[in-house]
């Protein structure tokens, strides 16, 4: 858990601090290994201190999952931002070569970031990001489309992990969608973002209508 901080949590200062020791890392792992990056190279990389440092965060490690889990955040607005109806298996994609842009938009987030996600999602990963991943996929999943929607399906603006029902079918989803993006990551992206959508996409289609999916290559 991050540490508190004797500033007040809405404090400027302090998003703006933590904010710079995320962005130090997510940059740090793009060059190395999330192993082989300690508190000295983040500090260095953010231009603070390493009391700064240890005033938000307590290792590298933490500082990985806060990294992780606010980008996701971010993902997961992005694709709510996209018009649903484009992934709604009912209507044909405007866009033969990209079936569903969201669903492109979550791997095309994955493969930027694919050195943390591999650290952090791998075998040796961190629990904490793999459920938070989980929970906010199957919040995405419950409002986007990619399932039928039911009278209790939240609005875009307050999908939320915490506001949905024990839905068996966006669990799937989302637990398909994270297990496909990880053995992706693990193999070093040999697909482009869209072509795993297109690879993807009849799956989730065939779980949306009970039909059997097609083979792909």
């Amino acid at each position: 858990m991050t540490k508190s901080s004797s500033a007040q949590p809405g404090d400027r200062r302090v998003r703006r601090t933590r904010a710079a020791l995320q962005r130090a890392l997510i940059d740090l792992v793009e060059e190395r290994d999330l192993s082989q990056i300690g508190v000295a190279d983040v500090v260095e990389r953010a231009e603070v201190n390493r009391s700064t440092f240890y005033a938000h965060y307590q290792d590298v490690h933490e500082l990985a999952e806060a990294a992780c889990t606010s980008m996701i955040d971010d993902l997961i607005g992005v694709v709510l931002a996209i018009d649903p109806a484009r992934a709604n298996p009912s209507t044909p994609s405007e866009n033969p070569e990209d079936p569903d842009p969201p669903l492109t938009a979550f791997f095309a987030h994955f493969a930027e970031h694919a050195g943390l996600y591999r650290s952090l999602l791998g075998p040796m990963g961190s629990a904490r990001v793999i459920e938070h991943v989980r929970l906010r996929t199957t919040a995405a999943a419950h409002a986007s489309g990619q399932i039928p929607a039911t009278d209790d399906t939240p609005t875009l603006d307050t999908a939320d992990a915490s506001v949905i029902p024990h839905d068996v079918p966006a669990a799937f989803v989302a637990g398909a969608l994270i297990g496909v993006a990880t053995d992706w990551l693990q193999r070093g992206c040999p697909r482009t973002p869209t072509e795993m959508t297109i690879a993807t996409k009849p799956l989730l289609l065939a779980l949306s209508t009970g039909t059997e999916a097609p083979a792909t290559s």
